[in-house]
């Protein structure tokens, strides 16, 4: 686009690779995980080269694309039109986000509620548990999985109360740091209404420590299931909802934390001004999104 085009009304990047980028690293991610998965079932140590080589790929590419966009902003090239196009990309992203975890959740109610009372000899499909597996008792977590042959057995549940003591408080108190997360980038976004650069500064440096305090506690959560509980990705329904669920929550939980952890280099450069933070406010969104999905992570999954 030649220099002398006129941006006030709509400004029309460039043409650019980053999206070809993009997905090649996606597909690379992908594939990686595809080849991992299939090392794990096969027993074969796990090869995680081209997972590792889409995940640099993304970020090298996503680090000079967002750092393109935040050039372009700083320029004034952006109108207010623009920006409500951020707004409604941001909003459709995070839904989604919406339909992608309530799929999960989905399939949780329908394993919990529809195929276990199903194999324990209720309902109208119950002829199949009835030949299949007579002796299945269906209570959910699924500790005694119909056919250990294939699916191997935990030794516990996530919820026991004889793991309370470490692998059932973890959850809590990673429910705490989010909620707390919530509360400290709230604060930041009011300090940058306010034009108080310390606050912005201290609340958003304070909710990237919690964001990494919560993975800390995840990894430590998910050394004890498979270490000390035998709870495992092979261990049947409830072994793949319960790593599912909260292992793409933590991959949201990293890029929430990413997103922020930029924010508060963006502060430190003293970026944001009040009427033009839509890039602080995109990312909050999404860390209270994050929130929220955790909450119901914690009942249905852990608690209910």
């Amino acid at each position: 686009m030649s220099s002398g085009t006129d941006h006030s009304a709509y400004y029309v990047p460039e043409n650019g690779w980053y999206p070809v980028w993009v997905a090649l690293a996606i597909f690379l991610m992908l594939g990686g995980g595809a080849v991992w998965l299939n090392d794990l079932k096969a027993g074969d140590e796990p090869n995680i080269t081209m997972t590792l080589i889409g995940l640099v790929l993304l970020a090298v590419v996503l680090f000079a694309w967002f750092a393109k966009v935040i050039e372009e902003n700083q320029q004034g090239l952006y109108s207010p039109q623009l920006n409500r196009s951020f707004v409604w990309g941001m909003g459709w992203f995070i839904f989604s986000e919406v339909m992608f975890f309530a799929a999960f959740f989905g399939a949780l109610f329908y394993a919990r509620h529809f195929v276990l009372s199903w194999l324990g000899g209720e309902g109208d499909k119950a002829i199949t548990g009835e030949y299949l597996w007579p002796e299945f008792e269906a209570v959910w977590p699924v500790v005694s999985n119909p056919d250990p042959s294939v699916f191997t057995n935990p030794g516990e549940s996530m919820a026991s109360p004889g793991v309370a003591s470490w692998g059932g408080y973890l959850p809590f108190w990673n429910t705490v740091i989010l909620l707390t997360s919530s509360v400290t980038v709230h604060f930041a976004h009011t300090a940058i209404k306010d034009q108080q650069r310390t606050k912005l500064l201290s609340w958003l440096g304070l909710t990237v420590l919690l964001g990494i305090a919560f993975l800390i506690l995840q990894v430590e959560e998910y050394i004890h299931a498979y270490q000390e509980l035998g709870l495992t990705l092979s261990s049947g329904i409830y072994g793949s909802t319960f790593f599912l669920l909260t292992g793409f929550h933590g991959f949201h939980v990293t890029l929430g934390t990413f997103m922020l952890m930029v924010m508060l280099f963006r502060a430190f450069k003293n970026h944001f001004k009040p009427e033009d933070c839509f890039g602080f406010e995109s990312a909050s969104w999404y860390w209270h999104f994050v929130d929220v999905v955790w909450l119901c992570l914690f009942f249905f999954v852990y608690v209910f």
